[in-house]
């Protein structure tokens, strides 16, 4: 309804308010009396260590407090959870170690938090921290999951002695094994899925807070979701209650999934501020950060394809090695097994697939989920899959996908790991891509770059997530007397836009300007429940609640319209925010109606007085399954291996879209850390030792502006029929299409060379040493 209301490209309100220094992130707040909290953190992968004395440290100036692990000990404070249980395929369940607030007795990680120390100034916590000697007694230490099982080190010897935390399966094991036998091909893959670390523009950060006359705390913290935090904090960690814990989140500087989860530092800067007194203030620098915010992906997956004489796939059978990192993250089971493994179908009717997937402790940061968690880690193994059997067999990529592709009569379609597609046009996605990237011309393009001594590739990848669930999520929506719009939501923006999309919502049943819609989110005292923002749910969960939420509202709004202006229900109309007989000059104003309600003053018999309001909580019935193709055209230095991207062509199915342009932002910035990912970024340790080698921009890669082109994006949409409003998730799909597609390309620019597959990141030198290592002869059998 109108120029605000679902469906229209509208500028995101809450720009302005950034780009004019409005916003209020985590740094801009400031309590009075407040502290700064500082970590000493280990410098060592795996160690036992002891403190020495602190009571110099404790003396020093401006030291309000030095706390280790045997005060967290001894004032019984609780560990970090795991909230993802899950079971292995014995049905065994998985090995679950403890994860204090502050190390006891050995660290597992650089990175670990061994103290945290309360002073006046950050520059005093520092001083103070290296007036204390701790004596590290260094252990052996493992750094990849590939060669966690049968390690010398050991990390929890007492719950997992040979590292491994679960071996779990989805699928028919003995149905896929039975098929790969009797097929005609076999194609087999192993790849790398990069660690990744995630560096937001924000760092992470907490505000402690403790009122000694409610025996209440506050948190004031960067996150995805202040009711989780409230949970984790109250019931576990502090064991105050929920109801004695208030967590307010404010504007957020970018997630993508790693603030998600309860961080030590945010029960560190609460316990410290009851221990000291007065708030106690921790904000990450880059350097900390890296060492302790979760990361991302580390897998490395082994696949088998089989197919018949038709090159029809007849069973997929993957097995998956993920590293966990030295403790488990809030989510860090769930991204390996049951949130990616269920992908692994992809967008083709294989009639068998299993997939077994293993998770090792090791001495290194722990692993959760990174923007599309899981899910890309299943499209990249697909896809290059895909690629890699076309390539063997010598037929075109996109004939074998082809011949493959779940067909629209076949939608719904029951995959073989348990989820029921219900809707989308696969073949229609990728031919619209490689009509818009000019497919066909690309032979001429690649012979002229060969003529400028250029290696010129072209690659797709066509990928489906699963998405837009995670638990129901209620919306409140309250018409003030002034005629605005409140909306209390659960969510909480991160970069997305929130203020708008859900302002449009709002619009698109009260036909009000977005500057009339006031979006409430973060606030644990102010908002009664919330799931937080993760897996794209926000506008297809909270949406949805919105939706319903707006239309209880106005529904109520007419019946109090149809009375002030004696007229029957149905003749009202909403427009511009008035309330209209039809047909006639009769109107009423949303205040005027707000203000009936709130006076009780005209009210239809029946009607209570008070706030005109409504709330709605929707529960998905499933998840909702984004699906697209990504086309990615480059040119490869063969003298030196570097990579240049040309042109980029995505075409997605989203469902309905209630900003096209906020979407297009959204895919724009998946594609960009998809990118990233395939050509640079890479969280490095020392086998030998667990150290972290790229611990700095100095040696950790991040995209620019100048690795990008400007991306050719369109939609080619189907509804989805299991969301009221149609809507697929589309926060995270860039992120999945684009690693794939990039690699698919370089791959076929090398294909020429001899070269089958190149691991990500594909930097300058891996591609150069492909390219050296595919001109050595091979040796003889």
């Amino acid at each position: 309804m109108g120029q605000f209301g679902i469906g229209q490209p509208v500028v995101r309100k809450e720009d302005k308010r950034f780009l004019t220094g409005g916003g209020q992130y985590l740094d801009d707040i400031h309590l009075d009396g407040e502290t700064v909290g500082h970590v000493v953190r280990a410098p060592i992968a795996h160690a036992k260590f002891t403190i020495g004395d602190l009571a110099e440290a404790m003396a020093a100036p401006g030291v309000l407090a030095v706390l280790t692990g045997a005060d967290v000990k001894a004032d019984d404070l609780g560990h970090l959870p795991c909230r993802s249980p899950i079971k292995s395929r014995d049905g065994s369940d998985y090995k679950r170690p403890p994860y204090p607030l502050l190390a006891q007795d050995r660290v597992m990680h650089v990175g670990d938090a061994v103290l945290f120390i309360v002073a006046e100034t950050l520059e005093q916590a520092v001083a103070a921290a290296d007036l204390i000697e701790i004596d590290y007694e260094e252990l052996p230490a493992v750094a990849s999951a590939a060669k966690a099982d049968g390690a010398e080190a050991v990390l929890w010897p007492d719950i997992a002695p040979n590292n491994q935390c679960f071996d779990f399966l989805l699928g028919d094991d003995a149905k896929t094994e039975a098929a790969l036998k009797t097929s005609a091909k076999v194609i087999e893959l192993e790849i790398v899925n990069n660690r990744v670390v995630v560096n937001s523009m924000e760092a992470r950060g907490a505000i402690g807070d403790y009122d000694a006359a409610t025996d209440k705390f506050t948190l004031y913290t960067t996150s995805q979701g202040s009711h989780g935090l409230q949970a984790v904090f109250g019931d576990q960690v502090l064991k105050c209650g929920t109801d004695k814990l208030r967590v307010v989140t404010k504007d957020v500087g970018g997630g993508f999934g790693m603030k998600i989860f309860a961080y030590r530092e945010q029960g560190l800067a609460m316990w410290a501020a009851k221990k000291v007194g007065r708030p106690v203030r921790w904000i990450s620098d880059r350097s900390s950060a890296f060492m302790s915010d979760i990361q991302g992906r580390d897998h490395v997956t082994f696949a088998r394809l089989g197919l018949d004489e038709n090159n029809r796939f007849t069973a997929l059978d993957v097995e998956i090695t993920a590293n966990l990192g030295a403790y488990l993250s809030g989510f860090a089971t769930f991204i390996p097994t049951a949130a990616g493994a269920r992908m692994y179908q992809g967008l083709y009717s294989t009639p068998a697939v299993a997939v077994k997937s293993r998770g090792y402790f090791t001495n290194t940061v722990p692993v959760d989920a990174y923007r599309g968690a899981g899910r890309p880690e299943a499209a990249y193994l697909v896809e290059r899959l895909v690629d890699k059997a076309a390539f063997d067999l010598g037929i075109p990529a996109e004939e074998l996908r082809r011949i493959n592709f779940i067909k629209p009569s076949e939608i719904p379609f029951k995959t073989q790991l348990g989820d029921t597609y219900d809707s989308g046009d696969f073949n229609g996605h990728m031919t619209k891509a490689m009509e818009r990237a000019d497919w066909v011309g690309f032979a001429a393009r690649k012979a002229q770059a060969a003529g400028e001594g250029k290696l010129r590739g072209i690659g797709l990848a066509c990928y489906v997530e699963a998405c837009g669930g995670g638990g129901d999520e209620t919306a409140t929506v309250n018409v003030e007397e002034d005629g605005s719009i409140t909306v209390l939501i659960g969510t909480m923006s991160n970069g997305q836009g929130h203020e708008t999309a859900y302002g449009q919502i709002v619009s698109e049943h009260f036909d009000v300007p977005l500057d009339q819609v006031n979006v409430i989110q973060g606030d644990t005292d102010l908002i009664a429940t919330g799931k937080g923002t993760g897996g794209s749910r926000s506008v297809p969960v909270g949406g949805a609640s919105l939706n319903f939420a707006s239309e209880r509202a106005v529904e109520t709004a007419k019946k109090i319209a149809s009375h002030l202006l004696e007229a029957a229900e149905v003749d009202i109309e909403v427009t511009g925010g008035d309330f209209i007989v039809a047909g006639t000059d009769k109107r009423v104003t949303l205040a005027d109606i707000a203000k009936a309600a709130k006076e009780g003053k005209g009210l239809p018999d029946g009607m209570e007085p008070g706030l005109l309001t409504a709330e709605y909580a929707h529960q998905p019935p499933a998840a909702t399954f984004p699906n697209g193709t990504h086309v990615c055209e480059l040119e490869i230095d063969e003298a030196t291996g570097t990579v240049e991207i040309l042109r980029y062509t995505v075409v997605d199915d989203f469902g309905a879209v209630v900003n096209p342009l906020m979407l297009a932002g959204q895919v724009h910035g998946g594609v960009a850390q998809g990118v990233g990912q395939a050509l640079m970024e890479h969280a490095v340790y020392d086998e030998d030792t667990g150290q972290l080698v790229t611990g700095s921009f100095m040696d950790y890669a991040m995209p620019r502006a100048d690795s990008m082109v400007q991306i050719d994006f369109s939609m080619n949409n189907v509804p989805c029929t299991t969301n009221p409003l149609g809507i697929k998730g589309a926060g995270e799909a860039g992120a999945i299409g684009a690693p794939p597609a990039v690699i698919n390309a370089i791959c076929n620019a090398l294909k020429d060379r001899g070269v089958g597959h190149v691991d990500m990141p594909a930097t300058p030198e891996t591609v150069w040493q492909a390219i050296q290592s595919a001109k050595m002869p091979q040796a003889a059998d």
